[in-house]
C-alpha cells in the first residue's frame, strides 16, 4: 500500500539535494551495495529474561556507537527510499542514518526532530517492522531490514545523554494562538510543529502530567518516564504552555476557550473509554479494565510500592483477554507484580495477534502463559464477591471477518473452568466521549469517534481539528503522531490566513 503512495514534490526535491551531497557519494562508495547486502543486523542488546521479569527497569538496552554504525552501513541509501513512504511522519530515514553512518551522531538527531517532536519514544514504542522496515529496499532483497527504529533510539538517546539538545531558531511571533485537548502522542505532536511555526501554544490536559497513553498505558519496561520527561520538557523549551489537571468540557469548553481568544484548536483526547464483553460477573472485585490497571501501576506507581502507596491488587492467577500490545503490557505487568501465574487468553491463534513480534517475544522469554483460541464466557464468584474463576469455551478459526483475520467460531461442548483470581480485560477502548458530549457542533461517528476531512484532520467545526485515537479508536502512537502532523500543516494555514478579530473578553475558566 505504501508503495503506491507519491511524495510531496518539495520534500522529494529536498531528498534529492541530501542524496547528492558529496559526502554522501563518498560514503556509498566506500562501500559497495553487495558489501552492505552481507553485513548481519546488529542484534539490539537485552537484559535476560530471568532478571527483567521481577521489576521495571527497561528491558532493551540499546545500540553502542560501534553498533549503530555498523547497523548504518546496511542502508543501501536509495535514491527512491520507499522506508519514507512508510513512516506516518515522513522521517527523512536515509539522511539521518547515513549521519550515523558518517559519525555525525548529534546531526543526526537533529535531522529526525525536523519532523518528529519524539523520536526517542517512537524508537521504542512505534511498529516499525510493520510500517518503515517493511517497506525498506533491504528488507525486500534480503528479508531482514535496516533497523531504523533502533538506529532512531540511538541517536535521540545519543542527543540527550550528552547533554547536547539544541532549541531550533523559532521565527518571530505570529500573534495567533492554537490550544491543544490532551497532551499524548498527537497532542505534544501538534504543538512542536506549531510552536516552531511561530504560533502561541498551550496544551491543555485532564491528568496531572503530560503524555496521555505514554504516561499512563506504556510500563515503564518499554518507556522510562524519564524520557518522556525529557520531550516534553524540549516542547517547553520551544515554547509550548503546559495547563495540566485541566478538562475540557468540564474545567471549560471549546467555546469558553474561543472567548479567550484561542484562534484555532486541536483535539486529541484518545481513546480512554475501556471496552469489555459484556458477559456475567463482569462487576466482581478482581476485574480490571487494562485502562484502570495499567493507569494505577504506571502513572500513580503502584510498581514502585510501597514508596508510591497506589491500591491495586496483587494477583496469584492473573488472566489478561486480548492479544494486543496493551495486554502484553498488563500481563508482562502482572508478572512483575509478583504474579504465579500470568496468562494471555486470546479467542484467535498466535497467527493473528495484533501485538508486536518482538512483545510476544519477550512475553514468552519472562514466562507468559498463552491460551490461544479461547474465550471466556462468565465470571464466577466466591463468597465475598471476588472473581475465583472464568468459565471458558474453546474456539476453532472460520472465515476472515472485516479486519482480514479469520473469524473465532465456537467449539460446542468445550466449555472448562480456569482458576483465577485477577483478570484484565485488553480487548480495546473507544473515543473519549466528553468533549463531543459537550461540544454539539462536532460530527461524530457511530462508534463516538469525531469525524474529520482525512486530507486535513479538520472537523465539523471551523477551525478545530482532530487526530489521533479520538478519530481512530485504539492505533497505534505513531500513526496518531501522522495525523498531527498533517493536522498542523492545516493549522498553520488556517492561522495565516485568519485575521485577528478585536481582542476578546478575557474569560476567567483557564486562569
Amino acid at each position: 500500500m505504501a508503495e503506491k503512495q507519491k511524495l510531496d514534490p518539495e520534500l522529494k526535491e529536498l531528498l534529492k539535494a541530501e542524496f547528492n551531497k558529496d559526502w554522501r557519494k563518498e560514503l556509498r562508495k566506500a562501500i559497495p551495495v553487495k558489501e552492505r547486502m552481507k553485513i548481519t543486523r546488529q542484534k539490539m542488546p537485552e537484559r535476560e529474561p530471568e532478571d527483567r521479569n521481577k521489576d521495571f527497569d527497561e528491558v532493551n538496552l540499546g545500540l553502542d556507537e560501534k553498533m549503530a554504525q555498523r547497523e548504518a552501513q546496511r542502508c543501501l541509501d536509495c535514491a527512491n527510499p520507499l522506508c519514507i513512504l512508510g513512516c506516518p511522519v515522513r522521517i527523512d530515514i536515509p539522511s539521518f542514518i547515513k549521519l550515523i553512518e558518517k559519525g555525525e551522531f548529534i546531526a543526526s538527531a537533529l535531522k529526525l526532530k525536523e519532523t518528529n517532536s519524539l523520536p526517542a519514544i517512537c524508537g521504542r514504542v512505534c511498529p516499525q517492522e510493520s510500517q518503515c522496515e517493511l517497506t525498506c529496499t533491504v528488507m525486500k532483497a534480503t528479508g531482514v531490514s535496516v533497523a531504523i527504529g533502533n538506529l532512531e533510539r540511538f541517536a535521540s538517546d545519543y542527543e540527550r545523554l550528552k547533554g547536547k539538545v539544541s532549541i531550533p531558531r523559532i521565527p518571530p511571533s505570529t500573534g495567533k494562538k492554537a490550544a491543544i485537548i490532551g497532551a499524548g502522542p498527537a497532542g505534544l505532536t501538534v504543538a512542536g510543529d506549531l510552536a516552531k511555526k511561530g504560533h502561541k501554544i498551550t496544551i491543555f490536559e485532564a491528568l496531572h502530567v503530560a503524555g496521555g497513553v505514554l504516561v499512563y498505558g506504556i510500563p515503564e519496561f518499554r518507556l522510562p518516564k524519564s524520557i518522556l520527561q525529557a520531550e516534553v520538557e524540549y516542547l517547553e523549551r520551544l515554547g509550548v504552555e503546559l495547563k495540566t489537571n485541566f478538562v475540557v468540557g468540564l474545567s471549560a469548553t471549546l467555546e469558553d476557550l474561543k472567548k479567550d481568544g484561542y484562534d484555532a484548536f486541536f483535539i486529541g483526547t484518545g481513546a480512554g473509554l475501556p471496552n469489555f464483553m459484556r458477559i456475567p460477573g463482569e462487576n466482581l472485585i478482581g476485574i480490571y479494565s487494562a485502562n484502570e490497571y495499567l493507569t494505577r501501576v504506571n502513572l500513580m506507581r503502584a510498581y514502585e510500592f510501597p514508596a508510591y502507596d497506589t491500591p491495586v491488587f496483587m494477583g496469584r492467577r492473573v488472566a489478561v483477554l486480548g492479544g494486543g500490545n496493551v495486554a502484553m503490557d498488563s500481563v508482562r505487568t502482572a508478572q512483575r507484580l509478583g504474579a504465579e501465574e500470568s496468562t494471555i487468553v486470546y479467542r484467535r491463534s498466535r497467527v493473528e495477534m495484533p501485538a508486536r513480534v518482538e512483545e510476544v517475544k519477550h512475553a514468552e522469554e519472562e514466562g507468559i502463559a498463552f491460551h490461544f483460541l479461547t474465550t471466556p464466557i462468565r465470571y464466577i464468584s466466591d463468597e465475598y464477591g471476588r472473581v475465583k474463576a472464568m468459565e471458558c469455551l474453546k474456539m476453532k478459526l472460520g472465515e476472515p471477518d472485516d479486519s482480514g483475520r479469520r473469524r473465532p467460531v465456537p467449539i460446542e461442548g468445550s466449555e472448562f473452568i480456569m482458576e483465577v483470581d485477577m483478570v484484565v480485560v485488553a480487548i480495546g477502548n473507544s473515543p473519549n466521549p466528553l468533549i463531543p458530549k459537550t461540544t454539539p457542533q462536532l460530527e461524530v461517528g457511530k462508534w463516538g469517534n469525531v469525524e474529520v476531512d482525512w486530507n486535513t484532520m479538520a472537523t465539523s467545526m471551523e477551525g478545530v481539528y482532530a487526530g489521533g485515537d479520538i478519530i481512530r479508536g485504539g492505533a497505534t502512537v505513531i500513526l496518531a503522531m501522522g495525523d498531527a502532523r498533517v493536522a498542523a500543516e492545516e493549522i498553520d494555514k488556517y492561522l495565516r490566513k485568519t485575521k485577528k478579530d478585536k481582542k476578546p473578553k478575557k474569560s476567567s475558566k483557564t486562569k
